[in-house]
């Protein structure tokens, strides 16, 4: 029987570019605060769900769960993703880019939405570019309604990502 340590994800360190670019060691490249950006899709559209950040915890505990886990910079603490509001994101596939400094997650979302504002995905507004600028740049709404009310789901609690 393997004991929990054995189990636990371990990252390598990182000694040239031939090995952390074109090798099969998992030697990723935290920042200077200790995190590592994480994009995140929908495993079936590949709609673009959600941005956020690991730090080495919340990395090797997706590893470990396949569930996403993720480091809140505004709480400074572990989030895991759907234990207040239920929306859990299962983790089908993950990966990492060629530097290994940005990992991809490509999850099933229970309950069909992402952002804590009620949207399906946080990326629910588009920025005008190019001919389609207006004087003021008003931002448009990409999605007409919202999957769940955060009122009900998170009540009366502070804004997870405070200003």
């Amino acid at each position: 029987m393997e004991s929990k340590e054995e189990k636990t994800p371990k990252f390598s360190q990182r000694t040239s570019v031939v090995q952390v670019e074109e090798g099969m060691e998992l030697a990723p490249k935290f920042d200077a605060t200790g995190l590592i950006p994480c994009v995140t899709t929908d495993f079936h559209t590949g709609e673009l769900l959600m941005h956020a950040y690991m730090n080495e915890e919340a990395l090797r505990e997706t590893m470990e769960s396949g569930q996403a886990v993720y480091w809140s910079r505004s709480r400074k603490q572990l989030w895991r993703k759907g234990a207040t509001s239920g929306l859990v994101q299962s983790v089908r596939e993950m990966r990492i880019d060629d530097d290994q400094d940005c990992v991809w997650l490509r999850v099933e979302v229970a309950g069909g939405a992402s952002c804590h504002v009620g949207y399906r995905s946080c990326f629910y507004r588009r920025v005008p570019v190019g001919e389609k600028r207006s004087i003021g740049d008003q931002l448009e709404f990409t999605e007409d309604e919202k999957v769940f009310d955060p009122q009900q789901v998170y009540g009366d609690a502070p804004n997870p990502t405070q200003l």
